[in-house]
C-alpha cells in the first residue's frame, strides 16, 4: 500500500452519529466523517515521501468535516469536528522512531466517535509492503 504523507489524501469514516438539533429536541443523526492529509501533525520530519513529510503513528488530523450539522455533539465522543488518530500501520516499517501509516489504515475520527481508514492516497510513489 502507498505510504501516508502531507501530500494529499483523505480519510473517510462512516457513521459518525452526532446529535443534531430539531424543534423536538437532539436527533441522533449519522454523518460522513473525512480527515484531511495534508492537515496532519506533527509528520516525521526527515522521511520524505515524494518531497513531502512522512506520516507515521504519531501524526493526528486536529479537525475533521463532515459532521458539522451536528452541533450538539457526538454520541460516543462528545466532540464535533474533533481529532482523527490511525490505529493500524506498517509495525515492521519505522519512519521517525513510530510505525509508518498507509493507505487502508484505520482511523479513529471525530475523537472516539467514528471509525475510519485512508481511502485516497496521499502519493502514488514509495509503497510501504511489509506487514
Amino acid at each position: 500500500m502507498y505510504g501516508n504523507s502531507q501530500m494529499m489524501g483523505l480519510d473517510t469514516g462512516f457513521p459518525d452519529v452526532c446529535l443534531t438539533p430539531s424543534p423536538a429536541g437532539p436527533v441522533p443523526i449519522p454523518y460522513p466523517n473525512i480527515a484531511a492529509g495534508p492537515m496532519g501533525v506533527p509528520p516525521a520530519l526527515t522521511v520524505m515521501f515524494m518531497c513531502t513529510p512522512a506520516h507515521n503513528m504519531g501524526t493526528t488530523v486536529p479537525m475533521t468535516n463532515g459532521d458539522n450539522a451536528g452541533v450538539a455533539t457526538g454520541v460516543a465522543s462528545g466532540m464535533v469536528m474533533g481529532p482523527s488518530r490511525h490505529l493500524t500501520a506498517s509495525f515492521t516499517t519505522l519512519v521517525g522512531s513510530l510505525p509508518a501509516t498507509r493507505l487502508t489504515s484505520m482511523a479513529l475520527q471525530n475523537s472516539t466517535n467514528c471509525p475510519g481508514a485512508r481511502v485516497v492516497p496521499s502519493q502514488v510513489k514509495v509503497l510501504i509492503l511489509a506487514p
